[in-house]
């Protein structure tokens, strides 16, 4: 799959826009490399047991925030001449900032749900990797397949009115997770995850185009950077939160006399509650993000749009 789509992407995507050659900040490279390496090692490593992180997972946190503080406040020097290796004053743009911090609470949401289901079915379920596999085709073919769909509703109808649909469709089918118990049947979990790759397709889509469309041309590339760096982090924190919650809710049970499945489906339902209150938050967020106007953008709008 990535060869054909290398093939067919040397074909047939062109450039749009005039190469401009800029100096690499080497310093910012190092320091950006410790900051986002090491936020995201640690945050990964978090939740692995339930006796809590390890030593290691500490140091490598510790060594990501320092990394991270150093990092901004070097770009917040740089950027006065135009030299930072990423422009932080993309967050004065409002619309910017609230699609960035929705981006990470959903990607949060998504990547935590992602890692929690297939230890629910395989482990709780009992279903063979196979099976689990197959049951969650279906939800990512449909996300794949409603990208140009929601590409189209976007322009006619704006972020908005796509945005909360999304929101709450993601919110209910993570709160009908929380229903998700020992003897339910493989219909349910179907469902639960074809909601919730729906409701992210409604989502991802409007979040990623209103908030570099509300970004004037010169910060286009800083901004598609902050949004692969803050999403990468956020899938970490998203991962260690729900599988944090879940081995302590399960170490807990199995500690009162649970038997061992019915120890691992109350962790997952700990975590579900989780995501589902984390989503609840999300609808919130949509309601701050509007479809930006050419005029305000060509002007280089203020941080109040």
């Amino acid at each position: 799959i990535a060869l054909v789509s290398l093939a067919v992407g040397l074909r047939r995507i062109t450039d749009v826009g005039e190469p401009t050659a800029m100096r690499i900040d080497v310093l910012s490279v190092v320091l950006s490399a410790f900051g986002f390496g090491g936020l995201v090692y640690g945050l990964s490593s978090f939740g692995e047991s339930a006796a809590g992180p390890s030593t290691t997972t500490w140091v490598a946190f510790v060594v990501g925030v320092v990394g991270l503080v150093a990092f901004v406040g070097r770009q917040i020097v740089l950027q006065r001449d135009d030299r930072a290796l990423l422009d932080l004053r993309t967050f004065r743009f409002r619309t910017f900032t609230a699609a960035s911090v929705l981006m990470m609470l959903m990607m949060a949401v998504l990547l935590g749900a992602i890692v929690l289901l297939p230890i629910y079915m395989q482990t709780v379920q009992q279903l063979a990797p196979l099976t689990t596999g197959l049951l969650l085709l279906p939800g990512g073919l449909v996300m794949g397949l409603l990208g140009p769909v929601v590409g189209r509703l976007y322009d006619r109808f704006g972020a908005r009115a796509l945005l909360i649909p999304g929101t709450v469709l993601t919110s209910m089918s993570l709160w009908s997770a929380t229903l998700l118990g020992v003897h339910s049947p493989a219909a349910q979990i179907l469902v639960f995850h074809l909601l919730l790759s729906v409701g992210l397709a409604f989502v991802f889509t409007p979040l990623f185009t209103a908030g570099l469309g509300a970004l004037p041309a010169r910060l286009y590339s800083y901004g598609s950077a902050i949004f692969g760096a803050t999403q990468q982090l956020a899938g970490a924190a998203g991962v260690a939160l729900l599988v944090s919650v879940y081995s302590v809710r399960s170490a807990a049970l199995a500690d009162s006399g649970a038997v061992g499945v019915e120890a691992v489906a109350g962790g997952v339902h700990a975590a579900f509650v989780v995501a589902a209150c984390l989503s609840v938050a999300a609808i919130v967020g949509a309601l701050f993000v509007r479809t930006p106007q050419p005029e305000e953008v060509a002007a280089g709008a203020p941080a109040g749009h």
